[in-house]
């Protein structure tokens, strides 16, 4: 349970930190839709551990394996099986974890929940969990990208407290990219790796904030009055490891305006219904309005930190404990392409039950 998400365009995940390998079943897929394995790689390379001075060194090249549901380079309408095998797992880095749980971690309610818990690497509530998610995400980026001309970009816009300017209807992914934290204002980016390197060395860790837009969504999209649109791009982005808050449009700075400043009144451009201003975010009433649409994720300070915390033993036993391992000293630069991936498996799903709807 808990572990599948979507309707009609369905993803189920599987797999731990240290086990043999992750991976993800995708069902629901339309048929004969070409399929590139590098575009599902290169998805995977910039989510990847190991890629800059700034993320965990554990050396894993997260090369995709597609064990059913393509053929030829096109899909077949059955699922799509796809694989990644965990090739630098390091176990015992976590023994002296065995009987410790870890502040912050999912260690405490996994242990009493289930009465069991891989101990190693966080087991299933490790972040390693998302190269499903990000490989189903290319999937579903590649069939809006073509079909749909659907774009979603994903980039840093604060660490810690570090916040940058960004015009966001202008941002590309070339520009994201750029950056090692992929912030694309370089001044701000400049100041968040130094302060990123600067907890790293002091053995502690930072978090922020990742804004996404996602444009040219048709009008329509999202079900009321539970399945709004809304509804299931912040339960999406809730689903995350380390998130800890999800805010659309104005967000909370919303409510310091008053209803005549943040009402987006509408004008018509040539024969379309537009919005003069975006404080909805590109949604009203839950159901996407032509405008882009544009979130932030709040995520916190890596858990896993190398400073000597106090902690309790499965035995109910106080007691010391000082993280070994690799770990990120900020999860913010990997997580954009998983944010990515969720806004777009969201978005695909509601084209998907509104062509359903249609017929």
């Amino acid at each position: 349970m808990g572990n599948s998400f979507g309707r009609l365009f369905r993803i189920t995940t599987w797999g731990e930190s240290h086990g043999g390998g992750v991976g993800v079943v995708v069902d629901g897929c339309p048929s004969q839709i070409e399929i590139n394995e590098d575009d599902i790689q290169k998805e995977l390379d910039r989510r990847r551990p190991g890629q800059n001075k700034l993320v965990t060194p554990r050396d894993e090249a997260d090369n995709i394996q597609i064990l059913s549901g393509i053929f030829e380079g096109k899909t077949l309408g059955t699922p799509i099986s796809l694989m990644v095998y965990n090739k630098d797992a390091n176990p015992k880095a976590y023994d002296n974890l065995k009987d410790t749980f870890r502040p912050s971690h999912a260690d405490f309610t996994y242990q009493k929940k289930y009465g069991i818990r891989n101990w190693q690497g966080g087991g299933r509530a490790s972040a390693r969990e998302t190269i499903g998610r990000v490989a189903a995400g290319a999937i579903a980026k590649t069939i809006l990208s073509k079909d749909y001309n659907i774009e979603c970009i994903a980039y840093v816009k604060q660490v810690h407290h570090i916040i940058a300017e960004i015009d966001r209807d202008s941002i590309s992914l070339e520009d994201v990219e750029k950056s090692l934290v992929r912030c694309p204002h370089k001044e701000s980016s400049d100041l968040m790796i130094e302060q990123v390197e600067k907890a790293r060395d002091e053995g502690d860790s930072l978090g922020g904030v990742i804004e996404c837009v996602v444009r040219n969504v048709p009008v329509g999209l999202g079900e009321p009055v539970f399945d709004k649109l809304k509804a299931d791009l912040a339960k999406a982005m809730m689903s995350l490891p380390a998130t800890m808050g999800v805010e659309f449009g104005s967000g909370f700075d919303g409510t310091l305006l008053m209803g005549s400043e943040h009402n987006d009144e509408f004008y018509m451009d040539g024969d379309r219904v537009r919005t003069k201003t975006n404080h909805s975010g590109g949604m009203q009433g839950g159901i996407s309005n032509g405008e882009d649409i544009y979130f932030r994720v709040a995520f916190k300070p890596t858990a896993t930190i190398f400073k000597k915390q106090s902690s309790v033993t499965s035995a109910q036993k106080e007691t010391e404990l000082q993280a070994k391992g690799r770990h990120d000293p900020c999860v913010i630069p990997r997580a954009v392409p998983i944010v990515e991936a969720m806004a777009n498996l969201v978005i695909l799903d509601h084209l998907l039950i509104n062509k359903r709807n249609q017929q």
